[in-house]
This record gives structure tokens, C-alpha cells and sequence, in this order.
């Protein structure tokens, strides 16, 4: 199947295991995929979406606020009641070495800095609809917009719901089906 992506489709699926490293998931799922299409795609794909707000940036934002990464704003609250996070860290780094904070633990089923991630079965789901989706239109190859399709389809609610906080599933689907019919 992947032999039917095109380039920046095929970077949007390698650029996913990176960004479920970067948030220390132990599997690629769809909102990794999101994360690696809104990170690839072509610059005028990237500029219709971040028209109504869906970048990388603001995804990424969501999910670390939801997997309770800390931010500039806690930091700053924890500062007014005495904890410095920076001087945590600098203890935690001279007592543990550099970047220990920042290290994924192999142990417990976690991947490793350079491991493999496994897709879990919504992302695999996602790529399947994909293609299902370049199939319907009659499409020779599967393209970043076919990947969004696909995560749609998906009906993940995570992924879901990172893209309904900046556009609704229907317009999304009618964006992409517009920039595919004048593409064809």
C-alpha cells in the first residue's frame, strides 16, 4: 500500500513516529498522524488549514495540555507559591545526568530514544480508509489530503476532537474533497 503514497504523504506517516515520540506515546495513532500530515503537507494544504487554526503547533499545544505537560503558565503559578521548575530540573540533571527528564524509559513496554513505534490499530484504520478513500475517487495515489480523509473515516475521538476544535468534520471533508476535484 505504501507504495501508492506520494512523497509528502509518505513524510506525514514517517513524521508521525516522531511526533508520538515527542509526546512518549508507545504507539503511532491517528492524532499522530494528523500531527505528521499538518507537519508535511504541501504549503498551500498547511495555509488553508491554518486559515481556520489547524496547525501542528496548535494540535501538538492540545495534546500535551491534555496529557498534562506542564507550560510556561504552570511554571509561572508554581513559581508564586516557591517551586522553580528550572532549579528542579537542574538538581534532577546534576544528581541523574543531562536530559534525564527528557529520556524515554525502555522499560514497561515504552519505546526506547531510537526504537520502533507500532502503529495502533485507529492509525492502521486510518491509513486503510485512506486508501479507501483515493479508491472511491478513482485516484493512482494516496496524498496527505486522502490521509485526512482517512482519519475522518476513522472516527477516533481523539483525533476528532483535535480537529473539531479549529473545524467541523463536514467542512474539513469538503475542503479536502475541493482541493482533490481541482487537483484531478
Amino acid at each position: 500500500m505504501f507504495e501508492r503514497f506520494t512523497d509528502s504523504a509518505r513524510a506525514a506517516v514517517v513524521d508521525a513516529q516522531a511526533q508520538a515520540r515527542a509526546l512518549g506515546a508507545t504507539e503511532i495513532r491517528p492524532e499522530h498522524l494528523l500531527l505528521g500530515v499538518l507537519a508535511t503537507a504541501d504549503r498551500s494544504l498547511r495555509a488553508q488549514l491554518a486559515g481556520v487554526g489547524l496547525t501542528g503547533d496548535a494540535v501538538f499545544a492540545d495534546l500535551e495540555a491534555a496529557a498534562g505537560v506542564l507550560g510556561p503558565d504552570d511554571a509561572d503559578a508554581l513559581e508564586s507559591i516557591g517551586i522553580d521548575l528550572d532549579a528542579i530540573r537542574e538538581r534532577l540533571e546534576s544528581s541523574f545526568g543531562e536530559g534525564i527528564l527528557d529520556r524515554r524509559s525502555t522499560a514497561a513496554g515504552r519505546p526506547g530514544r531510537w526504537g520502533h513505534i507500532p502503529f495502533a490499530r485507529g492509525a492502521k484504520k486510518s491509513l486503510e480508509l485512506a486508501l479507501r478513500e483515493a479508491i472511491a475517487r478513482r485516484e493512482r495515489s494516496i496524498a496527505a489530503e486522502h490521509l485526512l480523509l482517512g482519519i475522518l473515516r476513522s472516527d477516533d475521538p481523539t483525533a476528532l476532537g483535535l480537529i473539531e476544535n479549529h473545524i467541523t468534520r463536514g467542512d474539513l471533508r469538503q475542503l479536502l474533497a475541493a482541493r482533490l476535484d481541482r487537483a484531478a
